[in-house]
């Protein structure tokens, strides 16, 4: 159930969900929230420009990743790189505990909300959530939709991002769990358009400050972007083959311990083939096969791509990567660096949660 301004939001249904949501993004208090958090300067997460970063504990999540924290042990957890993803945000009232994912499709909202809850709920029935959700953006307007950048398949008639934030906010509205909607920062309110008048999120990224739960714009750099970063990126798309993550989002952290613990995923000589296939194309040939957003993407979005390509051809089998599908398993160290264990150091389950 979805609580706005402390009273309740109708319930949907799968024929209402686009009514309900857009509803529920005109009411007062969510107008007012967002153009609140328009307002905030985006807070650039870099170890290279602030030092002071390495006192700090974080943890970053990657696209269809989610991690449950506790202020206690972590002071910030956030993602970006979000064109027509979202990033969801839930914390629960009574005790801290945070879970922050990086949603990329409606097939893992469902089963997605499932992970995040088991660990926030602390066996208490009775836990009211604070709910933030930034990202995605009007990528279904005829201005996107017919530009040069963008391929045929992302202009179809709702984009990518409506269905996203359309199943999210039906998700949220069916479940039992009071739901405090304070940060609904989606589609038109997330849009801005440029001298093309080709529309682009205002926003990335979110960072959650976990001592008071306030949610921040932000962005991150390769510094703090970490660990395992490429392995992590491949994942990403790997999962979309392996039957082990179907509908699920993929376990990256451990909760109790503060690690990273990467869970392990399957990749087939299929991906390898697309990789090869791809590699030789132009930056801009790589944007329109590989965004879901060409005209969108930061900066890095090519550079990215060939660093997963180049793993691939080195590391063709997945077992190299995940001997004995077991997770790997990263602790930090004295100088606020991530060391990966050895196989042999891990405990006899191997951390591999969720599998």
């Amino acid at each position: 159930m979805i609580f706005v301004d402390g009273n309740p939001f109708p319930a949907t249904s799968s024929r209402q969900g686009k009514e309900v949501m857009f509803g529920l993004m005109e009411h007062p208090a969510v107008v007012a929230a967002s153009d609140a958090f328009k307002s905030l300067t985006e807070r650039k997460f870099s170890v290279l420009e602030d030092p002071g970063l390495q006192d700090r504990r974080w943890v970053y999540l990657f696209q269809r990743e989610y991690a449950t924290v506790d202020p206690s042990l972590v002071d910030f957890i956030g993602t970006d790189e979000a064109t027509t993803c979202i990033g969801v945000v839930i914390r629960n009232q009574k005790n801290g505990m945070i879970s922050v994912t990086h949603m990329d499709s409606p097939k893992v909202v469902s089963i997605g909300l499932e992970q995040m809850l088991l660990q926030l709920a602390a066996d208490d029935s009775d836990a009211e959530y604070d709910v933030h959700i930034v990202g995605a953006f009007d990528d279904d307007t005829p201005n996107y939709a017919s530009s040069p950048s963008t391929t045929k398949q992302s202009s179809k008639l709702d984009g990518y991002s409506l269905p996203l934030c359309t199943k999210v906010v039906e998700a949220l509205g069916k479940r039992q769990e009071r739901f405090h909607m304070r940060t609904l920062f989606i589609l038109g309110h997330n849009t801005k358009w440029d001298a093309q008048n080709i529309a682009y999120p205002i926003f990335n990224g979110l960072l959650v400050e976990t001592s008071t739960g306030s949610v921040f714009p932000a962005c991150f750099d390769r510094t703090t972007r970490c660990p395992d970063e490429v392995v992590r990126r491949i994942r990403v798309s790997a999962s979309y083959e392996d039957p082990t993550w179907k509908g699920k989002l993929l376990d990256t952290y451990d909760t109790q311990t503060d690690q990273f613990v990467i869970a392990p995923c399957s990749w087939s000589f299929y991906q390898l083939n697309v990789a090869f296939a791809l590699q030789d194309l132009s930056d801009e040939e790589i944007l329109l096969q590989c965004s879901t957003s060409p005209s969108a993407e930061g900066p890095d979005f090519v550079n990215n791509m060939k660093r997963q390509w180049e793993y691939l051809f080195r590391h063709p089998k997945w077992q190299e990567t995940f001997p004995t599908r077991q997770a790997r398993v990263f602790v930090r160290s004295a100088n606020g660096s991530w060391d990966l264990l050895p196989l042999s150091d891990k405990d006899a389950s191997g951390h591999v949660s969720g599998i």
